[in-house]
């Protein structure tokens, strides 16, 4: 029986990932380096290792380096406060699965991002608890953010569902043992979802799937 879903945070609650890609490409290129989405699909939702490699291989410093993230994040944080952030359909579905099932958070968002962007969507009303970088070592693709929300939870793999938007995350949930549904976004279509449950066009379509996995 189904007892337990976890959502990604980033691209399935928050369209923040497509915001994150905008403030990194703008960064990168004051230095002349062109951010394509496929170089950062593959930077940062399959490697998660980032971007700024391709200005250390351009010849810049690590302390250049470490400037242009600083510039990053000032215009990400400012993203943050002053435009939408909410998934259209993403209230509604925490609203009715609310009280359900138990409802986790499972990101490798900044807990400071974390904290800003659910200040404004007021999400957590409905969330039991939250997994960020603080409770982990190994973000994903390695299983340990999953590992710890089945125990924050009190479940088993099979009692439990994600909900995830990239190969990353879907890669994460299943070395836990847990089925993955997978919603891409723009950034991530096209990627392998081969192990997931099932791959759905909007989070709308989420509570008739999870109907049938319960």
């Amino acid at each position: 029986m189904l007892k337990a879903i976890f959502f990604d945070n980033d691209g399935i609650l928050v369209n923040t990932e497509e915001l994150y890609f905008r403030a990194t490409r703008e960064v990168l290129a004051t230095v002349g380096i062109d951010l394509t989405p496929d170089s950062y699909r593959q930077d940062h939702l399959t490697a998660s290792r980032g971007s700024f490699h391709l200005a250390l291989e351009r010849g810049m410093t690590a302390v250049q380096v470490e400037a242009l993230r600083a510039q990053r994040n000032a215009i990400y944080g400012e993203i943050l406060r002053t435009e939408p952030l909410a998934i259209d359909g993403a209230e509604r579905v925490l609203r009715l699965f609310s009280g359900r099932y138990i409802l986790g958070i499972v990101t490798s968002s900044n807990p400071e991002y974390f904290e800003l962007e659910h200040g404004r969507t007021g999400f957590l009303q409905f969330i039991s608890f939250c997994i960020t970088p603080a409770d982990y070592a190994e973000y994903k693709p390695g299983p340990e953010p999953y590992l710890r929300a089945l125990y924050r939870a009190g479940v088993q793999p099979g009692e439990a569902i994600a909900v995830e938007d990239s190969q990353r995350g879907l890669m994460s949930a299943a070395a836990a043992g847990i089925r993955c549904i997978v919603i891409p976004t723009e950034l991530t279509k096209g990627s392998d979802f081969s192990r997931a449950y099932a791959v759905l066009g909007s989070i709308d379509e989420l509570p008739a799937v999870v109907e049938n996995v319960g």
